[in-house]
């Protein structure tokens, strides 16, 4: 049996919450991270017929080391050219190169643990940037190509964490975006599904003005809840974010149902 949700009172308020019971039930010890390596995404065996898990192994590494290679250079044309095609899609060089400008510089790294497989191999690696030390998950597939990753967040602020994935959004940057989120929660949401998600908002919000405020909602041993204002062209509304203790996203509340534009204050 699932444990309660402890924000509950709240998901009952809003309409149309997009993930919370997925996340509130399932994702919020999953994906604990800072007391051991990143939980390796699950993936399924490799037929015995295919080529060996060794040899999967290595092509898996080599691809994980040209990918963090084009990290450390800066590279943005490469480092898109690596994105397998369903995130090519949503990304251009462009958005590549925004979203290194607001990375930490990577300054070097070791690949920890490989988890072969033929369709979608798992890489972990412990990075060391200019802002300190980092664990990432990579997911590489066949042909070498990054399908998703995820960082290890857990020495920030839950609302540093909110406020960056929401800009990322804000942005376009929908990949950085979907980095945030928990292996489970990804599998659950790609980042075509959160762009789709975004972009549906804005046709009954208008575009983006600015994020107002970041604030702590509300927070249980085992999950944080923040809300991230943000004022739309025609409206201004919340979106809830919540967390699990290492500051990995289980949970996005999209409004479905905006609040209605304030009217002129009369004279």
């Amino acid at each position: 049996m699932l444990p309660p949700n402890p924000f509950q009172p709240l998901v009952l308020r809003r309409a149309g919450l997009w993930g919370l019971a997925l996340a509130a039930g399932m994702a919020g010890a999953a994906v604990a991270m800072p007391a051991g390596p990143i939980p390796a995404v699950a993936v399924p065996a490799m037929p015995a017929s295919r080529t060996s898990s060794a040899v999967v192994e290595a092509r898996a590494r080599a691809a994980a080391e040209r990918i963090l290679r084009s990290l450390r250079d800066g590279d943005a044309n490469a480092r898109y050219a690596m994105f397998a095609p369903t995130l090519q899609r949503i990304s251009s060089p462009a958005l590549v190169a925004a979203n290194m400008k607001r990375q930490p510089k990577l300054l070097n790294w070791s690949i920890t643990t490989v988890v072969p497989a033929y369709d979608a191999s798992t890489v972990q690696a412990t990075l060391q940037t200019s802002a300190g030390t980092r664990k990432l998950l990579m997911v590489i597939n066949a042909d070498g190509l990054l399908e998703g990753y995820h960082l290890d967040l857990s020495d920030q602020a839950a609302e540093r964490v909110a406020r960056d994935f929401v800009q990322a959004v804000v942005d376009g940057r929908f990949i950085a975006a979907d980095s945030f989120l928990s292996p489970d929660l990804q599998s659950e949401i790609p980042p075509a599904s959160l762009q789709r998600k975004w972009l549906n908002l804005q046709t009954r919000t208008g575009n983006v003005v600015r994020v107002r405020d970041v604030l702590p909602s509300e927070q249980s041993g085992e999950m944080k809840l923040v809300m991230v204002t943000i004022e739309f062209t025609r409206l201004t509304d919340n979106l809830y974010v919540i967390l699990d203790r290492s500051n990995a996203i289980i949970g996005v509340d999209f409004p479905t149902e905006p609040a209605a534009p304030k009217p002129v204050p009369g004279r």
